[in-house]
């Protein structure tokens, strides 16, 4: 009884810090959505049926999903090719590969963008290298558009997809490629029959990180492309900063939203996942 108390006292700040900056802001956020504009008391649907009555707001969540989905998808792909290829490599090019991926994972937000800025922009490096050589991709490469926000978002998500992955590779037993390689089968076999099986759980719980990384990233699609591509984290900020009116209840309703995909992605995470022993 003694030790029970002395871990509820150990974890009295932390619990603390949770309600007061996670749990009631999220609560609150949730409530004010579904609150009339103007401060007034009351429940009301008005502010999302707007949300998914607007074509600009439409178009935001079209963007945001098909954003999340893609970088997600490719993130993981390349991520899964690397951590692989760290698993089998070990030893010191693992530690010189960690290294590396702790400080790529760092470089984010409006310093990534200003970097791609320099290199792929109207004047950029790449750019004019395309220009003078005729490299016409490089040349006209459309670094102000959904998709070149798409080449920054799958840059920040390869890295972490990498590092949540490598742990879980340490679960593949060498044992298990030896016995398929005894029954006749090659490296496509394993990965396809037993690798992948054993890794899915992690995969798609890595998946779900991703999207919700991209869903919430605003830094580098703003200082990229401001307003000029509509987004739900740039629709959200500006219900918040706007320098004409604010709408903090729309701009709740609009975070509500953004939950709500979220909470999407890990039910169908949890519903795909395999079970094992009788648990997920």
């Amino acid at each position: 009884m003694k030790k029970k108390k002395t871990y509820l006292f150990a974890m009295a700040p932390f619990l603390i810090l949770c309600m007061m900056f996670e749990i009631v802001p999220v609560i609150y956020t949730i409530v004010r959505g579904f609150m009339p504009e103007g401060g007034g008391l009351g429940f009301t649907l008005d502010n999302f049926i707007y949300i998914f009555s607007t074509v600009l707001y439409r178009r935001a969540i079209t963007n945001s999903l098909m954003i999340s989905v893609l970088s997600s998808i490719i993130g993981m792909t390349i991520a899964f090719l690397g951590a692989k290829a760290v698993h089998e490599g070990g030893g010191k090019i693992k530690q010189i590969f960690m290294s590396i991926l702790n400080m790529v994972s760092n470089f984010s937000g409006v310093p990534l963008a200003f970097a791609y800025i320099i290199m792929l922009g109207n004047i950029g490096v790449m750019t004019m290298i395309g220009k003078n050589y005729g490299i016409e991709f490089l040349a006209n490469f459309p670094l102000y558009s959904i998709w070149g926000l798409l080449l920054i978002y799958v840059y920040f998500q390869i890295p972490l997809a990498t590092l949540l992955l490598i742990p879980a590779f340490e679960s593949i037993r060498t044992e298990w490629k030896e016995a398929v390689a005894l029954l006749g089968g090659n490296k496509t076999t394993f990965w396809t029959k037993v690798g992948i099986p054993v890794l899915l759980p992690s995969i798609l719980g890595t998946f779900s990180v991703l999207f919700a990384n991209a869903l919430a990233a605003y830094a580098s699609a703003y200082a990229l492309l401001m307003n000029n591509v509509t987004l739900l984290p740039i629709r959200l900020s500006e219900q918040f900063v706007g320098d004409i009116t604010q709408r903090p209840e729309f701009g709740s309703a609009i975070a509500v939203v953004m939950m709500f995909f979220m909470i999407i992605a890990i039910a169908i995470q949890d519903k795909v996942t395999p079970k094992q022993g009788g648990k997920r």
